[in-house]
């Protein structure tokens, strides 16, 4: 996964030196896609799709704004996945999610290529180490064990007397909105207030529609909904919620009890 795109050398080039070190890799794309430098959106991204992969996956995330800087590159394995990327926050949601075995700088150069550039270290050291890896090459040849990685400073959801505050952690495509707000916080919201009609609000607006589907409302009429990650989502009916309600990422949101 990366942000590089599709229209230039970039992805072949990382794609190339895996085959050529190990030719019988199976590269599965998970987007190359991503907003340039959005590490928030890779986060997301990778935290969304990983747990639909086979045991063993190794991920390579390549959202690296700080390329040729003193960040160091990290080998993380999982009780289930291996997964290399730069050391900015980009893993966080993951390495949250699942319980680490061990964790390690790379910086073992006999598994980089022989020559490296300054603002290339995708290709030059994170794909080979990811190619050896697959090889049966062990974690502990990489680099050195460390005990931290760079987390997220994004708040965490928040219940607060009758309501939960939340933010916007993600834009997609159809323009929903996806919150932090798990589906389990609702539910302890009305246990703790008794009351089980809700509402959402957002940039002075007041949603009440909370449906089971889009398919519950109008076209074009806004709701609330648990989506398929089991975080709340706004929508609009075969519409865009952003581009309705003027959101970016990391806007704030809340849900409230009412009588």
């Amino acid at each position: 996964m990366t942000d590089f795109g599709e229209d230039d050398f970039f992805v072949a080039s990382l794609k190339g030196v895996i085959a050529k070190i190990n030719p019988s890799a199976r590269i599965i794309d998970i987007t190359h896609r991503l907003p340039s430098f959005d590490i928030k959106a890779g986060s997301f991204i990778l935290f969304s799709s990983f747990k639909y992969f086979p045991a063993r996956t190794i991920f390579l995330v390549v959202v690296d704004p700080g390329v040729g800087t003193s960040r160091n590159i990290v080998l993380a394995e999982t009780e289930n996945y291996f997964f290399i990327a730069p050391d900015n926050g980009v893993l966080s949601l993951v390495l949250e999610e699942e319980s680490i075995k061990q964790l390690r700088e790379v910086t073992n150069q006999n598994y980089f290529l022989p020559e490296l550039s300054r603002t290339f270290e995708g290709r030059d050291k994170m794909a080979p180490v990811a190619a050896w890896l697959s090889r049966g090459i062990s974690c502990e040849e990489f680099g050195p064990e460390t005990t931290s990685y760079k987390k997220s400073n994004a708040e965490k959801p928040q219940i607060k007397r009758d309501e939960i505050i939340g933010h916007i952690l993600y834009i997609d495509k159809f323009g929903n909105l996806i919150t932090n707000i798990p589906e389990r916080m609702l539910e302890l919201l009305q246990k703790k207030t008794g009351k089980k009609t809700l509402s959402l609000s957002i940039n002075d607006r007041e949603i009440t529609s909370f449906e089971q589907s889009y398919s519950f409302v109008k076209k074009g009429e806004l709701l609330f909904l648990i989506g398929s990650l089991g975080l709340i989502e706004i929508a609009a009916k075969e519409s865009s919620a952003a581009q309705k309600l003027k959101i970016k990422n990391g806007d704030k949101c809340k849900i409230i009890v009412r009588n």
